[in-house]
């Protein structure tokens, strides 16, 4: 028990307040990609405007709606948070630092995943809220949804590695060229994989552009209609918790872990650092996504999952049983053709079946 206390102590240190620093960073980033300013008033360029919101959510008045249910209310922001980040301690963020070591991580982090699901799920439905029960259930379909893709992407680089363990997976992604040319992301079906991986997780994650459970148009704020104070900084710390564990899990399986570059046998840094500077690069990706991509509809987003992401997953598990098999013959330059080609047909034809409107091209005019 003590040692797995000390393990996790700094991962419940560490990324609550990276958190914070993300979210400045966020408003930062999308203040200038809409060319405006962003927090500047609370600290040097407003770096501690993360630190005020922090403080006015713990001061804030709790407000539980009369016909509630009082303890599923209380508890679904308290679960929310458990799954999140119990996926953290499931990492290997370093050469050995694994908080800890399951032989089994990559089925345990996505097992534990789906608990957020019942937690948002409770949060409507204890508001006793319209509008909260049709965000909660717009976010359990969609999570749901993107579950699949999400794990069916994972497939590739666990049949690749031959193990379901965290650190077997960054291991087996060690040496060659700079210690990173086994990456697999430098392969066909590792690089499709990767793709399906991170917008799988945007949409887990309820990240724009679809976060339709909380679209302010229609559904006030969907499941957190109902929560103010504390309860309500909760849902957006595990959104952020979770956002960050399920990158890490995409730096696992598909960007070398927590490898990173050498020249002579000579490591260039440590390896956590390398870990943690892959996975808040995704982070980044993801805060540009916000601010560049509009949020889809909702019978949109069900078809993306359906109809283009998860036939595409499938695919790609084929196309890297074929590209292992003529790897395993000595036959790399015919792997690579064989997947690539196959992959940007299947592409191509998914996108113009699933995405093609009959609807005709509309003409503007400009006086």
């Amino acid at each position: 028990l003590f040692v797995l206390v000390v393990a996790t102590a700094p991962i419940l240190m560490i990324f609550p307040g990276l958190m914070g620093l993300t979210t400045w960073v966020e408003r930062k980033g999308l203040a200038r990609i809409q060319n405006r300013l962003g927090p500047n008033r609370v600290g040097k360029f407003g770096i501690l405007q993360f630190v005020a919101d922090g403080l006015k959510m713990l001061t804030k008045e709790d407000i539980v709606p009369a016909e509630a249910d009082r303890i599923v209310h209380f508890l679904a922001p308290v679960i929310i948070v458990i799954p999140a980040l119990m996926g953290l301690g499931l990492l290997s963020f370093g050469n050995g630092m694994t908080p800890i070591p399951v032989d089994t991580g990559v089925i345990l982090f996505f097992g534990i995943g789906s608990l957020s699901t019942l937690a948002i799920f409770m949060a409507g439905w204890a508001s006793r809220n319209k509008f909260s029960v049709l965000g909660a259930m717009r976010s359990v379909a969609q999570m749901v949804s993107y579950e699949l893709p999400l794990v069916m992407a994972s497939v590739t680089a666990i049949m690749a590695a031959g193990t379901l363990s965290m650190n077997g997976l960054v291991q087996a992604q060690s040496g060659g060229f700079l210690n990173m040319a086994h990456w697999h992301v430098f392969t066909p079906w590792g690089f499709f994989g990767f793709i399906l991986f991170f917008i799988a997780a945007l949409a887990e994650t309820n990240r724009s552009p679809f976060d339709i459970p909380e679209a302010e148009s229609e559904l006030v704020a969907g499941h957190l209609t109902e929560y103010s104070g504390f309860k309500y900084a909760l849902f957006f710390l595990a959104e952020y918790i979770a956002a960050f564990a399920i990158f890490g899990v995409a730096v696992t399986l598909f960007l070398g872990g927590w490898n990173g570059p050498e020249i002579g046998g000579v490591k260039l840094g440590p390896s956590w650092a390398w870990f943690l500077l892959k996975m808040y690069v995704l982070v980044l990706l993801m805060i540009w996504a916000r601010g560049t991509f509009p949020r889809l509809r909702v019978d949109q987003l069900m078809a993306f999952a359906w109809k283009f992401m998860l036939p595409l997953a499938f695919l790609n598990i084929l196309v890297c049983g074929l590209y292992l098999w003529l790897a395993s013959h000595g036959l790399w330059v015919a792997g690579w053709i064989v997947a690539l080609g196959i992959l940007w047909v299947s592409y191509r034809s998914l996108s113009e079946s699933v995405f093609r409107s009959n609807t005709p091209r509309r003409v503007y005019r400009y006086a």
